[in-house]
């Protein structure tokens, strides 16, 4: 495997875990309502689970309210029993054929839990683009030992691993301290 495949693969692996991260920091709720809050809740809709942004259009037309109004009004209990079984602690409250969720303040104990719960997901994230670290650096390694890079063409992709790693996990840092800095503002 060439030096260029063995970067590019570990910045691939790298990108996924940031693109998760990602994708979990909108799911938090910072006392704003936002679309991210919910469009990720599976619904279990005719037996599959289904993304609630597939089944409904997601709105927030005030700053702590968001209104889900479902394609299919027959799946409304569908989506109640979802937002209830999510982790996001808010009661919805049924309207006719549309859902509303009021975005209550976040109280100081409920900050501190969120930042610890974010700090932990930080955690992991660096976890992953480690492994993927340690796992090119094997490769690597294993190139060298079969002659397929020299000793300096070793330690040289070495140093850009480790350039690669050192640029996702600032740029996870980046992520919690945005998310942290917009929850204690809330």
């Amino acid at each position: 495997m060439a030096m260029d495949d063995i970067l590019l693969d570990a910045e691939e692996k790298m990108e996924h875990a940031v693109d998760y991260l990602h994708k979990e920091l909108r799911g938090i709720r910072t006392g704003r309502a936002s679309a991210g809050l919910v469009d990720h809740i599976k619904v279990d809709y005719f037996g599959s689970p289904t993304d609630l942004r597939q089944l409904a259009t997601i709105a927030t037309p005030e700053a702590t309210l968001i209104v889900i109004k479902p394609f299919d009004p027959g799946s409304i209990k569908d989506i109640e029993k979802a937002i209830f079984a999510s982790d996001l602690g808010i009661t919805p409250s049924i309207d006719g054929k549309i859902i509303r969720l009021s975005v209550p303040p976040l109280s100081g104990d409920r900050r501190t839990q969120i930042a610890a719960q974010i700090k932990k997901m930080a955690e992991q994230t660096r976890v992953a683009i480690r492994n993927a670290r340690r796992e090119a650096n094997k490769e690597v390694d294993k190139e060298q030992k079969d002659s397929e890079l020299t000793e300096d063409d070793a330690k040289h992709g070495k140093s850009e691993v480790q350039d690669l790693t050192d640029k996702y996990e600032k740029s996870v840092t980046e992520m919690i301290d945005t998310k942290t800095t917009e929850i204690e503002e809330m």
